[in-house]
């Protein structure tokens, strides 16, 4: 039967044919094409929609750039936001939805493919369609309101050529309901999609073992206090986002109805998805909760049918058909796949000849319900119930309100799971008690509100550390709740929060707690400099050559600043370590860094200096480099992937990588063609704020708001971002008036 099984599959799997047996599902009824006359009707109502709205709705910009978007209504302001980033950068508006919708590979060629094909995999437009059919009116407006702000920016202005999608529609958003582009799909590999609907696993372009050594963690920093601890008795909460730079703008959005919300967008969504209104604040950092999980099938076949076993059943096999274009040239090929799901999800890849199903949270109309209701909520009573919905699978989330609480919750969506069952590893699929019970109650999950530690902290790191000896209980929780390991930004975090509470009566400000998300200690280095300073003390005759590194090393604060060569000496020795230890697959970065210092012999931990000297010495001149004349910032075009040039203008930058403890990351890399490190994500929207009976807030953008070089807010922000100088937010309508750069209505 195994070897039948597999000949039909084969068959099933074929990119270019598709057997007529392996598809259970008649192929979509495309919508009737309206007449001339109804397409130029459907239009003209349209444009007539759009134009009331747009008279319905001011846009404000700040002094750098910031659109203030007023509507009489809560639609209107959204119609405005996606007139606003649309104005800001299409490009990125355009191309987010382009990923979402699974139609990648029609821009960017076969490279693409399976990156659609994942995304269809979870949803199909027609799927997409229903949902938005499904959600509540109020959602449904916004949707209308979100497809009308961008439809009316094409209209206006004719100059601007989509890539790819002429007309946006209401439904779009439902494939585009998480703040984090990518979110909870983005983790399911395409090397395993690839080999199991390709026939043949093939790398994933430009992905390969020194890349992932290399590649700057992805993550986010949060920090609530206490007005307890502050000097005005207010609470304070820092909104410090790790994400490619250009990645998010900051926009402020007001109307009639309620809503005044300022935060970070993401570009193409129609809410702030980390920020604060006049009451409340909220800060995601990426979750390692365990919100999805993989279940071995049983796979049969009957008759030329597909069937699945559970428990003493067989249940068919959902077979459907997607056809995905793929650009070559100036034209189209058409590559047709299978589909398979299972009640779990689709089929993704096998392990060991057997099928293998990822179920992930999937359920649009909520999620998005959640995104736009937490912008709107005055008090934690209110957040706490927004909670409820629990559909913000990827993120944690640090909180903090103008009635002085503080609060995190870790995770949001959890499934409930029977626990004698691994679920860190593939489990059978064939036995129902594997089956996902439902989800965990928020209260149910770990979470903290107003510790006795005045501070709350999370950096993508454990939640038993997140208010230092008031967290909770590790005990108390199922493992698949919280495997997030520490990190050293955690390390880093709690060291200073309780640093800052032992001095006795701190008095924490803007300003302070700017200072805080920006120390220059870098814990990485206090674990692999002194190991390798013990090193040392083995080297050969041959190997004082680097006695002089040595020296600058050992007098080095373990610090991050701008003429420190010690630091570059730093920086590439932990990448090389890094890169040596990426065998240890089951260790966390900072665990590796560890084991490292701990177990590597002496020769070991010299010869990967000596290998970083001669680097240094090849790339810059000589081993003793400062490192901001290593570490840069530049931003030269608009491009969505960032180009770069050593002989082109570019700022030096004090800051670190997340990956030694740098609270506030600058991840940098060499480009194809150049010898420095270009920032290419870390610390890209940073605010701090103040809750009281007014809301003060600090903001800094990487570079500027605008995509446009032809733009002023284009990089009017790059040299305050390098000096960490932060913006006063404009918030009241008052004080945006007083800044007020330029004012008008949608198409003016």
């Amino acid at each position: 039967m195994r070897v039948e099984l597999r000949t039909t599959l084969v068959l099933c799997l074929a990119p270019l044919v598709l057997l007529t047996a392996c598809s259970r599902e008649a192929p979509p009824v495309e919508a009737p094409v309206p007449t001339l006359d109804a397409a130029t009707a459907v239009a003209n109502a349209e444009h007539m929609r759009q134009q009331a709205r747009a008279n319905n709705v001011t846009i404000i910009r700040d002094d750098f750039g910031v659109p203030h978007i007023y509507g009489k209504s809560d639609a209107d302001a959204v119609f405005g936001l996606l007139y606003a980033q649309s104005e800001d950068d299409f490009p990125r508006v355009e191309r987010n939805y382009i990923w979402a919708m699974g139609r990648l590979a029609e821009v960017e060629g076969e490279s693409a493919l399976y990156s659609d094909l994942r995304a269809r995999l979870y949803m199909t437009e027609i799927e997409a369609r229903e949902a938005y059919k499904s959600a509540p009116d109020w959602l449904k407006n916004l949707c209308i309101a979100f497809a009308d702000g961008i439809n009316y920016y094409l209209r206006t202005h004719p100059e601007v050529q989509p890539r790819l999608i002429n007309h946006f529609e209401p439904w779009m958003p439902m494939y585009f309901f998480e703040g984090s582009i990518g979110g909870d799909i983005e983790q399911i590999p395409l090397g395993g999609i690839e080999a199991f609907y390709g026939g043949e696993y093939r790398q994933t372009p430009g992905f390969s073992a020194a890349t992932v050594a290399d590649a700057e963690p992805r993550g986010s920093n949060g920090i609530a206090i206490s007005g307890a601890l502050t000097k005005s008795g207010k609470p304070l909460l820092l909104i410090n986002p790790h994400t490619s730079f250009f990645f998010r703008g900051e926009v402020h959005m007001v109307s009639e109805e309620g809503l005044n919300a300022y935060g970070a967008v993401t570009w193409g969504q129609f809410f702030i998805y980390q920020g604060f209104n006049e009451h409340t604040g909220w800060m995601h950092t990426s979750t390692y909760v365990d919100f999805m999980d993989e279940f071995v099938e049983d796979i049969v076949e009957r008759d030329g049918r597909l069937f699945y076993r559970y428990g003493e059943k067989l249940r068919p096999v959902r077979v459907s058909d997607v056809r995905l274009k793929v650009r070559e040239g100036n034209g189209f090929t058409e590559r047709r796949f299978p589909m398979y799901h299972t009640h779990h999800g689709p089929i993704t890849h096998e392990i060991d000849g057997k099928w293998v199903a990822t179920k992930i949270n999937w359920d649009p109309v909520n999620a998005l319900r959640q995104s736009w209701l937490r912008t709107r909520q005055s008090n934690h009573a209110e957040f706490h119930e927004m909670m409820q919905i629990r559909t913000n699978s990827s993120n944690n989330t640090v909180y903090a309100d103008s009635s002085g609480n503080i609060a995190y919750y870790h995770g949001n969506f959890i499934p409930r799971r029977d626990r004698k069952f691994d679920y860190s590893k593939p489990v059978d699929g064939s036995n129902p008690a594997t089956d996902w019970q439902g989800l965990h109650e928020v209260d149910e999950t770990i979470s903290l509100l107003n510790p006795p530690s005045g501070w709350l902290q999370n950096c993508n790191s454990t939640p038993f550390t997140a208010a230092g000896s008031y967290s909770p209980d590790p005990a108390k929780f199922p493992a698949y709740m919280a495997p997030d390991p520490e990190n050293f930004r955690g390390v880093h975090a709690v060291r200073l929060l309780q640093q800052s509470t032992a001095a006795g009566n701190p008095q924490f400000t803007l300003d302070s707690l700017i200072e805080l998300a920006y120390d220059p200690a870098l814990p990485a280095f206090d674990v692999l400099v002194p190991a390798l300073l013990r090193a040392w003390k083995s080297a050969t005759r041959e190997q004082l050559y680097l006695q002089d590194a040595i020296d600058v090393l050992q007098a080095w604060d373990h610090m991050v600043s701008l003429n420190s060569s010690a630091m570059t000496l730093a920086h590439f020795y932990g990448l090389a370590v890094l890169k040596h230890t990426e065998g240890m697959t089951d260790l966390s970065r900072m665990q590796r860094i560890e084991a490292f210092a701990e177990r590597a012999n002496a020769a070991e931990q010299i010869a990967l200096l000596a290998g970083v000297v001669a680097q240094i010495e090849a790339d810059f001149g000589q081993w003793n480099t400062a490192w901001g004349d290593v570490n840069r910032f530049q931003r030269l075009d608009g491009a969505i992937v960032q180009r770069y040039n050593d002989n082109k203008a570019s700022l030096r930058v004090g800051m670190a990588s997340g990956r030694w403890g740098a609270l506030a990351a600058f991840g940098a890399r060499a480009g194809p063609n150049t010898k420095r490190l270009y920032g290419y994500r870390g610390n890209s929207f940073v605010a701090v704020v103040e809750f009281g009976d007014k809301v003060r807030a600090k903001t800094l953008l990487a570079g500027g708001q605008s995509g446009d070089p032809a733009s002023p807010h284009f990089n009017d922000q790059a040299r305050l971002y390098v000096d960490r100088q932060f913006k006063d937010v404009a918030f009241y309508r008052a004080d945006v008036e007083a800044r007020a750069s330029s004012k008008y209505h949608p198409g003016e």
